[in-house]
């Protein structure tokens, strides 16, 4: 499978004490850049959530942030019954002592400071609740990047099949080139000689000629070494995996190639075929930068 390193994800949890809610966010980076944005009273999980998360991804720039939403005083708090009773009779003893003292109202009860208790998380629910929830986040997070990175290899075989047939169509350029340059020697020759036939000495000049000629153009290894470079680059694609590094080097030697190709070129025809292969090359080395 191929992935690519940019994706979203998301999970949340409800808890007695509050609300967690984590996302996972990615985009691509020569190597694993994990960066965790949380509240201060998580920061001790911090190196469990790395392991978590190392362990899964290999390349690219990660940015998990959880958010934690503790419950508010009205929302699952309940009485300090204990307090209660002690305001009670708190009350009663005023009252004992100083008829004339006004009684607590239900207002002043429950703003007393500890009479409402709110729900606290213990650390290891916290800690569980955190990991399920960046599991989830993964599962989701490494679907998306592999549906992402499936559409990135469709895109990346759809350019080795056009530099395919380019590197076909170059083929018979080069001996239509090799026998035009010889009929244009012997021409020349010809009108030197005021058309008289052609002595053995032109013949061989004409064969030296075209010898070091077809040599200057000979694009052969060119063109093997291009198919080779094409035929491993669907070999790593159907391996999948961690391909952006092999792939990235594969761009730097069809480029190589193209480059070669282009500076040997005596035909308008082939000059044109060397482009269109360094303008795909160049679509195939900026969507394989997405590439884990």
């Amino acid at each position: 499978m191929i992935l690519s390193m940019t994706g979203y994800a998301t999970a949340s949890a409800e808890l007695d004490s509050g609300s967690l809610t984590l996302e996972l966010r990615a985009v691509n980076h020569r190597y694993l850049d994990i960066q965790l944005r949380m509240p201060d009273e998580l920061r001790g999980f911090e190196g469990v959530l790395r392991e978590a998360i190392t362990a899964q991804l290999q390349r690219g720039k990660v940015e998990c942030r959880i958010n934690y939403a503790a419950r508010s005083a009205q929302s699952g708090a309940a009485l300090n019954r204990g307090l209660l009773q002690q305001l009670a009779a708190w009350n009663k003893e005023v009252q004992a002592a100083l008829p004339d003292a006004r009684s607590l109202s239900v207002a002043d009860v429950l703003r007393w400071n500890g009479v409402m208790e709110t729900p606290t998380a213990s650390a290891d629910e916290l800690r569980a609740t955190l990991l399920d929830l960046l599991q989830i986040s993964l599962q989701e997070f490494s679907a998306s990047r592999a549906r992402e990175g499936e559409k990135l290899k469709d895109f990346l075989l759809q350019r080795v099949e056009k530099i395919e047939a380019l590197r076909n169509s170059v083929m018979p350029h080069v001996p239509a080139a090799i026998a035009a340059y010889e009929q244009k020697l012997i021409t020349r020759l010809r009108e030197a000689m005021q058309n008289a036939p052609i002595q053995e000495a032109g013949d061989e000049r004409i064969r030296q000629e075209i010898a070091l000629f077809a040599s200057k153009i000979d694009v052969d290894e060119e063109l093997s070494r291009l198919a080779s470079h094409l035929t491993e680059m669907r070999r790593i694609l159907s391996l999948g995996g961690a391909v952006g590094k092999r792939l990235d080097f594969l761009m730097q030697e069809l480029n190589r190639e193209a480059n070669t190709l282009g500076s040997k070129s005596v035909d308008a025809e082939v000059s044109r075929s060397a482009m269109e292969m360094k303008i795909l090359i160049e679509q195939m080395r900026e969507q394989i930068q997405n590439l884990e």
